[in-house]
């Protein structure tokens, strides 16, 4: 069996950002291991700018945005392999990979980043009526064969969800000539960022249905059209609503899952809300020496967070492989009212901490409202926000004296406070 060092499980955004900042830390015995036939992850498909304006303070696409870090894990020689299929992680780190060249191969790492990302939500997990004509798309899979394949998946499109994916391809499909009827949201809310709301429906006057979803796909060979109803505060369609829209063509863009099936083998503590593994603030998991960051540790709204978290872990997985920071006491952070979850969940209680950042999502729309953290169930930290919604994640950076008072208790918790 071979022995690595560290070894990254994917090789987009988030794992060339760890293999980046491993090498910078001083980290030498570096492998990245891929699926797909090269670097770069989902970003390769994702045409569109608005990449990189933290990161790099400037307006990229993805692939420009991925070729920045590229580029870096070129200059650094770091070693990677493509085309290569993970089959199996398991908790004391021997990873079980194929490819064609090596064929089967087995290694003991001496930590591990699982960068490995999301995959869609698909319509079996929403089960929508009807048959099984062709014409359904996961938003992804469309943008794939837009702006990698050159197909168009349809002419007159109703776009389910109202995720990034979702409102981007309506823009996109928009762009190549189709007719997009509506976007269909059945929360009411929308789960993507504002600006690409404004910048993908508005301006270009898309409808989005907040309250509604897809009750019924028309069509036995292709899709013919899809029946919308409004639902009510329980979520249930309000049959008397219903209204058939013709379309030939319905994307799904109803949910991002954490591709943690590795984790699951290595016996890794995952977590009910987000999918992704409970992690402390190294963002190393329950399984020591097994970091997860960027879309399989929880779904970003920003790929520019997505790198930055990925740096901390990397950085946090090198202390490890030195013996740097090796705490057991762990301190839960719990989310209160308003918040559905934070990363990371735990804090080890007796370490040495940089500014902590502290990343979560709110439950709802809040406006003028403020986010506080409570110690012992008084408030020692608060910060005012004009709008929170559960599209966009926010983001503490908390200093060490606010960390010192977290340290010290039992009892931590995020919550909404309404304004007043």
């Amino acid at each position: 069996m071979k022995e690595r060092r560290l070894v990254i499980i994917g090789g987009g955004p988030a794992g060339l950002a760890a293999a980046v900042a491993a090498y910078d830390e001083g980290e030498r015995d570096i492998l990245i291991l891929e699926r797909e036939n090269e670097l770069g992850g989902i970003l390769n498909q994702c045409i569109h700018n608005g990449f990189g304006l933290h990161r790099f303070k400037e307006e990229l696409t993805g692939p420009e945005y991925a070729d920045r870090y590229i580029q870096e894990v070129f200059k650094r020689n770091i070693e990677y392999r493509l085309q290569t299929m993970v089959l199996n992680i398991t908790s004391d780190r021997v990873i079980d990979y194929v490819n064609e060249t090596e064929g089967y191969t087995k290694i003991k790492a001496g930590a591990i980043i699982l960068a490995c990302g999301c995959r869609e939500r698909p319509r079996g997990a929403i089960n929508i009526a009807g048959t099984r004509p062709a014409g359904i798309f996961s938003a992804g899979t469309a943008q794939r064969l837009v702006n990698i394949d050159g197909y168009l998946p349809g002419k007159e499109v109703v776009i389910l969800g109202s995720g990034d994916i979702g409102l981007i391809m309506a823009r996109r499909m928009t762009y190549e000539g189709a007719k997009v009827k509506a976007v269909v949201e059945l929360m009411p809310y929308s789960s993507g960022l504002n600006r690409n709301i404004v910048q993908c429906l508005e301006d270009y006057d898309i409808p989005l249905l907040f309250s509604h979803t897809v009750i019924d796909i028309k069509g036995s060979d292709r899709v013919t059209g899809v029946v919308i109803a409004e639902v009510d505060s329980s979520l249930r369609p309000i049959p008397e609503t219903a209204k058939e829209y013709s379309c030939d063509t319905l994307l799904l863009s109803v949910g991002l899952i954490p591709e943690n099936e590795l984790a699951r083998n290595a016996e890794v503590e995952l977590s009910a809300v987000t999918g992704g593994a409970v992690v402390d603030e190294n963002m190393m998991t329950s399984v020591k020496g097994v970091f997860a960051a960027g879309n399989v540790l929880h779904v970003h709204d920003l790929v520019d967070y997505v790198s930055e978290e990925s740096a901390h872990a990397a950085r946090s997985a090198v202390k490890y492989l030195n013996d740097v920071n090796q705490f057991e006491e762990k301190i839960a952070i719990k989310s209160g009212n308003g918040i559905r979850y934070t990363v990371p969940q735990l804090l080890n209680g007796n370490a040495d901490y940089q500014p902590l950042n502290i990343r979560m999502r709110v439950d709802n729309v809040y406006r003028n409202a403020r986010i506080v953290l409570k110690v012992n169930d008084e408030v020692i930290y608060s910060r005012k926000r004009q709008i929170m919604t559960p599209g966009e994640m926010e983001s503490l950076n908390l200093a060490d004296e606010i960390v010192e008072k977290m340290k010290n208790s039992k009892n931590v918790v995020f919550e909404v406070e309404a304004g007043k």
